[in-house]
């Protein structure tokens, strides 16, 4: 939960940053991979986030740029870059329509009633937890995860350490 906004704006900055690293190690190729045949792809889930940002925020009355509105592109550095963009638009929303007081407030979201503070901490969340299942798409494709809370197999690897098991 946040009663500030600095606060919420730091953890967002570091969360969209991780999410980058995440973005930036995919191919194109990669972007059809999927659990099952019924689950998202990684370009699906790619997609959904970045598309969540402007979804959420207008939900919640922001005025943040809307990647939705757009077909998914088939290139990842198209996801890349339209979820840059949507993030810097749901940033600087949250920054000039609110304010800590406002945090408080309730809004309706999703046929619920959440706070303003709510509605921030589910961005982070959402989009945390659907990192979590790129991760292991990307091992299902071939590709290396980058450490996002720490380093990541390889990375230990590189370090000449052991990785945790």
């Amino acid at each position: 939960m946040y009663y500030k906004i600095s606060d919420f704006v730091s953890d967002f900055e570091l969360e969209t940053a991780a999410t980058l690293k995440i973005l930036n190690n995919l191919t194109d190729k990669s972007l059809i991979q999927k659990v099952t045949e019924k689950g998202r792809s990684l370009g699906k889930i790619a997609w959904h986030i970045t598309c969540s940002f402007g979804e959420i925020g207008s939900t919640a009355h922001l005025q943040a740029y809307r990647a939705d509105e757009k077909p998914m592109p088939d290139s990842i550095k198209i996801i890349a870059e339209e979820y840059s963009k949507s993030a810097a638009s749901l940033k600087a929303a949250v920054l000039k329509e609110w304010n800590d007081d406002s945090l408080k407030e309730e809004i309706n979201m999703y046929g619920e009633t959440w706070t303003k503070s709510q509605a921030l901490t589910t961005v982070l969340v959402h989009q945390t937890h659907h990192r979590g299942q790129m991760t292991v798409l990307m091992r299902q494709a071939g590709l290396k995860v980058p450490g996002v809370y720490g380093p990541a197999y390889e990375e230990w690897e590189s370090m000449g350490m052991p990785p945790e098991e």
